[in-house]
């Protein structure tokens, strides 16, 4: 009894750690998108909100409900079915960086042509911050 008083916590984070790769994993999909773009980009050719070609309304996939971008290329994906009412619907960003320090950010404006230095990920509430791995937090 007290093992799985002890274990089945355990068991419950690392099952949405898991799941939480695959909302990370749609979002690494637009920020390749999103990088190819800003190189090949000629002055004033700002593909505006949603026009990154990565973006998805629907539900993409059992942990996506959605994946939308901003006129800049951040990357915005809403976490679902994960049965946990702090999750689901909660979001996670990804914003582009035209220094590896991520102080500036990429802007279609002024950085047309030009390569994305960093990627930074944020959790947008702060509960879905604890599954996120490593690297996005």
């Amino acid at each position: 009894g007290i093992l799985a008083a002890v274990a089945l916590p355990a068991y419950q984070q690392y099952t949405k750690k898991a799941k939480m790769s695959e909302v990370i994993l749609a979002a690494s999909g637009c920020r390749t998108a999103i990088t190819e773009a800003y190189q090949s980009m000629s002055s004033g050719a700002a593909p505006g909100v949603d026009g990154w070609g990565c973006e998805s309304a629907s539900q993409t996939s059992k942990y996506v409900k959605s994946v939308s971008t901003s006129a800049d290329g951040v990357i915005t994906v809403t976490a679902t079915g994960f049965n946990d009412a702090e999750i689901d619907d909660d979001q996670i960003t990804l914003t582009p960086y035209a220094d590896t320090a991520a102080t500036n950010t990429m802007d279609v404006a002024n950085d047309n042509g030009k390569q994305v230095a960093a990627w930074v990920c944020k959790p947008v509430g702060a509960t879905i911050g604890k599954y996120l791995p490593g690297s996005c937090k």
